[in-house]
């Protein structure tokens, strides 16, 4: 379990709001039900993602998470982050990534300051030693992203990142390629040792 220590909850995130880290093995059924409720409420006006995928106790809509950071406030889950550790494939580079995604903060909490503290994420990534956290996101939330990061070591790009489908349809190709952002922190390694292609292959489902 991790806690951000009272200092740097008060810069960086809304009163009473605390983050907490689980492995995926800790979490109880219930725990998926509050969080599957979670992402229908969170995703359903975006479209980030289809609310469906998250009917019951589903709490994941492509790869399951292996490490969640959670926040909780007096109304329940506040925000969520989730982490997978794979390899991507770039040309012919294979690179082992801690893929960040599942990214959420509950609507009425927008624009308080709680998207920030996703920092307390870093020290977790560090712990893993992990050469790179890797994440993607939609190109309509560049502006968004790069506020978020700046004055910090991430890289924010455009990019082509081909995914399977999380599940098999025979109406549908088994994978597809997507225009997105491809957001790159260094962790283990420096930005110049993250290689260069045309493609990013997951060989995988999106987190």
């Amino acid at each position: 379990m991790l806690q951000t220590n009272s200092k740097n909850k008060a810069a960086l995130a809304p009163p009473k709001v605390r983050w907490k880290l689980f492995w995926e093995n800790e979490l109880q059924l219930a725990d998926h039900v509050e969080l599957a409720e979670f992402f229908r409420k969170t995703y359903a006006p975006t479209g980030a993602f289809d609310v469906n995928s998250f009917e019951g106790s589903r709490s994941w809509a492509g790869a399951r998470p292996e490490l969640r950071a959670i926040a909780y406030d007096t109304e329940g889950v506040a925000a969520h982050m989730g982490l997978l550790r794979r390899f991507i494939k770039m040309g012919a580079a294979d690179v082992l990534v801690a893929e960040l995604g599942l990214y959420g903060v509950r609507p009425d909490l927008e624009r308080t300051g709680v998207s920030h503290s996703i920092r307390v994420m870093l020290p977790t990534l560090q712990g893993l030693n992990v050469p790179f956290a890797f994440g993607t996101v939609r190109s309509a939330l560049q502006r968004h992203v790069e506020r978020l990061v700046r004055h910090s070591p991430v890289r924010v790009s455009r990019g082509r990142v081909r995914s399977t489908l999380p599940e098999a349809r025979l109406d549908m190709p088994p994978t597809r390629i997507d225009d997105v952002l491809v957001i790159v922190l260094p962790i283990a390694l420096s930005m110049c040792d993250w290689p260069t292609g045309e493609i990013i292959e997951r060989n995988g489902p999106g987190l």
